[in-house]
């Protein structure tokens, strides 16, 4: 139970973020993502898988910009120095 009520306050703080002007939300938007992983841990733990997939979906829905962002610098190959 104590995994849901925690999710639920997760969902609230999102969404408080989410009304904060963008230049704000960097730094609590790091943290939510950053809490997200442990606490669909816990949902799944406590109420079944069916609740983790539905929490990863919807973190994947919410941060779909801030991800494939994530994604595609991690996939963008350095660029080799050129000495001469």
């Amino acid at each position: 139970m104590l995994s849901l009520l925690a999710a639920i306050l997760w969902v609230f703080v999102a969404t408080g973020v989410a009304a904060l002007p963008l230049r704000w939300q960097r730094g609590p938007g790091i943290a939510l993502i950053a809490v997200a992983p442990g606490l669909i841990y816990l949902l799944g733990r406590d109420h079944g898988w069916f609740a983790a997939a539905f929490g990863t979906f919807a973190l994947v829905s919410m941060f779909r910009r801030p991800l494939l962002h994530v994604l595609s610098r991690l996939r963008r190959a350095p660029t080799p120095e050129v000495k001469e």
